[in-house]
C-alpha cells in the first residue's frame, strides 16, 4: 500500500501528443490478462481504443519517483467527469498507486459537485477496486460495468 508519509513521491504530469505509443503500451500492459481472460485480447483494437479517446488536456501521467506507473483521463461530460482510464503498470499494482490517484479525481468531482461515471471491463480485478472506493453499478453490458460516484453521498459518509 502506498504510504504517503514514505520517502516516495507520487505526482501527476501533463500528457503531450508524443506521449502516445508510450500511453499504448502501458494500457496493453496493465488490460493484457483481463482482456485474455475474456478473449478479447487484440494490441490492434487496444491502439484505436486508446486513439479514440486520446485527448492530452484531459490526460495525467502517474509517477512515482519520477518514472511513469501509470495514467488517468478524467474529462467533463455533461455535468459530470468522466473516468476513461485508470491504468497502472501490473509492477506497480497493490501498492495504493490507483487509490491515490483516484483521490485525486474523487477531489476534482467533488470541487466541481458532480459525479464520476465509468466503465469497467468485466472479470477485471478493476471492478472490486471502484467498488471497494465507492463506485455504485449503474448497468451491465456484454462487455462492461458501468459505474457511478456520488460527491455529494462521500461528503454526507
Amino acid at each position: 500500500m502506498f504510504d504517503s508519509g514514505s520517502t516516495h513521491a507520487l505526482c501527476l504530469t501533463t500528457v503531450q501528443s508524443s506521449d502516445f505509443d508510450a500511453m499504448v503500451a502501458l494500457r496493453i500492459a496493465a488490460l493484457r490478462e483481463s482482456l485474455e481472460r475474456l478473449g478479447r485480447f487484440d494490441p490492434v483494437r487496444a491502439r484505436e481504443r486508446l486513439a479514440v479517446g486520446f485527448v492530452p488536456e484531459f490526460m495525467n501521467h502517474i509517477e512515482l519517483d519520477g518514472k511513469r506507473v501509470g495514467f488517468i483521463t478524467l474529462r467533463p461530460v455533461g455535468r459530470a467527469l468522466s473516468l476513461d482510464h485508470l491504468y497502472i503498470l501490473p509492477a506497480a499494482q497493490g501498492r495504493g498507486i490507483g487509490a491515490w490517484a483516484l483521490d485525486w479525481a474523487k477531489t476534482q468531482a467533488t470541487e466541481r459537485s458532480c459525479d464520476i461515471s465509468l466503465y469497467a471491463l468485466q472479470e477485471s480485478d478493476a471492478n472490486r477496486f471502484y467498488v471497494r472506493h465507492g463506485f455504485v453499478k449503474i448497468s451491465e453490458a456484454e462487455f462492461d460495468i458501468e459505474y457511478r460516484w456520488q460527491a455529494h453521498a462521500e461528503v454526507g459518509a
